[in-house]
């Protein structure tokens, strides 16, 4: 592991500066990997999953990275361009120059997570090679299958020193989150995410964290109830509820909860049908998970919440195969319960009531920081005090994680959700030195500072920057 990064480092510094040519070179070697294998891709999910929609794996793990992977090749190049800033006068009068422009930082690692393997690789993959960077990939254990097809088609298409794959259990997590990387970038869970910070400050490695959290659901003033349900639970069940930015709880009038619960309803039966034998329903990742799921709905059973499974084959008590498990509603959970303390990662949901918006606000501000916020509505002033009066690393107005789709946007959370962003001219950024540029022109300013020191001197100078 540490000869990799040597290895890339050392050919990072002899090969200098990347050039454009390059860069495009290498994403298209990524874009072309990915769209010959879509098959493989979905096959080798599939085996890790043991039921996962062929359809979501090729859209969401394949399609999804190669149209942010088109963006960068598209941009990259105006990215690479200096940004003049301006000196100041009357300096730039007199010829002098002050710019920025990106430098790449030298070698990036990912830790990549196992609900969207394939993509949460390749996009920040994408964003270190259209910096400039060398790149060594941690995927997760969690989807062998997965992390060896990736390993062997990176090796087969990339030379070691350009991208690399690691493969391993948690000690090699471990060991590859203490190596001196110029950026360490990792995708997954809070819990782990501290862990991963106590590696990197070792070396003092600047981090990316993206780490979700429990993004809340609005139906506001003038919402199309089932239109929002129906955007609610589509990203609620793809992936069994396995995304970062799946809604884990949602707001609802008192009025409109019998409607919105039938809506849910609905929705589930209409477009599943059954569960345990529909190729389209997904599977938690696996036994344990699923055990941490269904303990949070079994202690609201036990605490005497309303709880509704909006189907009834693969419910708590009824024998599977594949680790499925149907939606489920808790209903108005006190703040104190595992499904409203916990971020759910999978198909369960908290639906609470409320009388006006100033106290959701109040409730969503109590608690961490969350990637993302939706709200269904048309009032203008619910909007513009959501937006303003709660803080969340993205927010969407009458649609479910809209924003990861455009690439012109940043994606990243804020507080207990993430630090920094990837996409886009963001993740170029995030992932390049900002190298302040400035040459001197004809006139220098120094001999204004230099000793001896008069006081007729400090006087002219507290007249012009005073």
């Amino acid at each position: 592991m540490a000869a990799t990064l040597n290895t890339q480092r050392q050919s990072f510094i002899d090969d200098g500066y990347p050039t454009l040519k390059t860069r495009i070179d290498r994403l298209d070697r990524l874009i072309d990997l990915l769209r010959v294998n879509k098959q493989r891709f979905s096959d080798a999910l599939r085996a890790d999953y043991r039921a996962r929609s062929h359809f979501d794996s090729v859209v969401f793990d394949v399609l999804v990275p190669i149209e942010s992977l088109k963006y960068l090749r598209k941009n990259t190049a105006s990215w690479m361009k200096k940004e003049s800033r301006g000196a100041k006068f009357p300096l730039n009068l007199l010829g002098a120059d002050a710019h920025v422009f990106y430098q790449p930082l030298g070698v990036v690692g990912i830790v990549s997570p196992w609900n969207f393997p394939v993509q949460l690789t390749f996009s920040p993959l994408g964003n270190a090679i259209s910096a400039g960077n060398r790149a060594m990939i941690k995927p997760s254990e969690l989807t062998p299958e997965t992390s060896a097809l990736m390993a062997e088609l990176i090796h087969n298409t990339f030379a070691t020193e350009e991208i690399a794959v690691v493969n391993g259990g948690p000690d090699v997590a471990s060991a590859f989150c203490g190596q001196a990387f110029d950026h360490l970038v990792f995708t997954g869970a809070p819990s782990v995410a501290k862990h991963v910070m106590r590696a990197a400050a070792e070396n003092l490695v600047p981090l990316t964290l993206e780490l979700g959290g429990k993004c809340p659901v609005i139906i506001g003033e003038g919402a199309d109830l089932k239109a929002a349900v129906e955007r609610t639970f589509t990203f609620k069940t793809m992936n069994a509820g396995q995304i970062c930015l799946a809604p884990d709880y949602t707001y609802v009038k008192a009025s409109q909860l019998e409607e919105f619960i039938q809506f849910a309803r609905q929705f589930v039966e209409s477009n599943f049908g059954t569960l345990n034998d529909n190729p389209d329903y997904g599977s938690v990742i696996n036994a344990r998970h699923r055990g941490r799921i269904t303990s949070y709905i079994q202690e609201a059973h036990d605490r005497g919440y309303r709880v509704e499974a909006l189907a009834d084959d693969i419910g708590l008590a009824q024998p599977e195969s594949h680790n499925k498990l149907a939606p489920t509603l808790v209903i108005n959970p006190d703040s104190d319960a595992k499904i409203m303390c916990d971020e759910i990662f999978g198909p369960a949901m908290a639906v609470k009531t409320y009388d006006n918006i100033d106290s959701v606000c109040t409730e969503i501000n109590a608690g961490e920081r969350p990637l993302a916020l939706y709200y269904f509505g048309s009032s203008k002033a619910e909007i513009q005090q959501i937006k303003l009066n709660t803080t969340s690393g993205g927010m969407v107005v009458n649609d479910i994680a809209a924003h990861v789709l455009q690439d012109t946007m940043p994606l990243g959370g804020v507080g207990h959700s993430g630090m920094g962003s990837y996409h886009g001219f963001d993740g170029f950024r995030q992932l390049s030195h900002a190298k302040a540029y400035y040459k001197q022109g004809l006139v220098s300013l120094t001999p204004y500072f230099k000793a001896p020191h008069t006081a007729k001197m400090l006087k002219l100078l507290e007249k012009v920057m005073g």
